[in-house]
């Protein structure tokens, strides 16, 4: 760039979302949708935080873990979808620039601790499942908390690394992003000064944080699955099997989500497309884990239904 291309350039102080642009005359359905949603949400993770903290037999490393999955969860979709819902009535759907750093900070930060929790979930199973005589040494509360800690910690150095680096980007041309929210490969597209290093940054953190979580969980389930084949009973073999398939199916759905939202070809999707994907990855999968492991984990329904009846029967007596 030349030194009076520098000069005429001008600081960005907002971004235009593009994101629904192509249905202006759908704007009230989409927002009905997405807060119903937003709302089921909220209502199911924290319903899932209240079970697993008020139930004895849910103080287990597993569902200490899922307790922090479902914090994280609201965290995660909070991040996105209120800015996308005031946005649905603004005729100029806007962001200021100091937002949209603040959103790719918080959403780096959840997306990055999820994959690592999950892995940390996985290694839970993995012990319960083909070490349980060792289970209460390996995953003592110690270990649980040392675990969540470091995948917190995991997240916000990703997270911290990417913001800090998208903070020197220079940029320039159309302020308009073709998305519902503020990602870091959407400002380097509207970036006119060398972003090598931000891309070789993001090669490696797609790598440590992205990639090795899920090969790691892929590892684990396939010893935990070769562990539960050598189970002699057919009963037995069920019993271990439904002790992990709740998290083996919020694995799947993550990260397969995740790789089909960053690593897929862009060339040849319309906006449209784009949206779709992202909103399954960012709205729609923190709405499926609560309903995930309360269909397939008895336990958790058990309590479920013991914290609901403790809340109507007052109600009833009272009347």
């Amino acid at each position: 760039m030349t030194p009076f291309e520098m000069t005429n350039l001008t600081r960005v102080t907002e971004f235009i979302f593009l994101g629904f642009s192509n249905h202006p005359n759908l704007q009230g359905v989409f927002f009905l949708v997405f807060l119903a949603i937003y709302l089921t949400t909220l209502l199911g993770n924290t319903l899932m935080m209240v079970a697993t903290r008020v139930s004895p037999a849910l103080h287990t490393p597993m569902y200490y873990f899922l307790s922090n999955l479902s914090f994280l969860d609201i965290c995660y979709t909070s991040t996105t979808i209120p800015v996308m819902l005031v946005n649905f009535f603004r005729e100029k759907k806007t962001i200021s620039y100091e937002g949209c750093l603040s959103q790719i900070f918080f959403f780096v930060t959840c997306a990055g601790t999820e994959g690592v929790l999950l892995a940390a979930m996985a290694y839970d199973r993995y012990v319960a499942i083909c070490h349980p005589l060792r289970y209460p040494i390996f995953m003592s509360t110690r270990v649980c908390i040392c675990l969540v800690t470091g995948s917190w910690l995991c997240g916000l150095v990703n997270s911290v690394t990417h913001t800090a680096l998208t903070t020197t980007l220079t940029l320039c041309g159309p302020n308009q992003i073709s998305h519902f929210l503020c990602d870091i490969p959407l400002l380097l597209k509207l970036s006119c000064s060398d972003t090598s290093v931000n891309e070789s940054v993001l090669h490696v953190a797609s790598a440590t944080i992205g990639l090795s979580p899920c090969l790691f969980t892929a590892g684990s389930y396939i010893l935990i699955i070769s562990a539960i084949l050598r189970i002699p009973s057919a009963q037995g073999r069920r019993k271990a099997f439904s002790t992990c398939a709740s998290h083996l199916t919020v694995v799947v759905v993550f990260f397969g989500t995740a790789n089909f939202n960053y690593d897929r070809p862009r060339e040849g999707h319309s906006l449209d497309m784009d949206i779709l994907v992202s909103v399954f990855f960012c709205v729609v999968t923190p709405l499926l884990n609560p309903i995930i492991y309360s269909l397939k984990n008895s336990e958790v329904k058990g309590a479920l239904r013991k914290l609901i009846k403790k809340h109507e029967f007052p109600s009833v007596i009272n009347k």
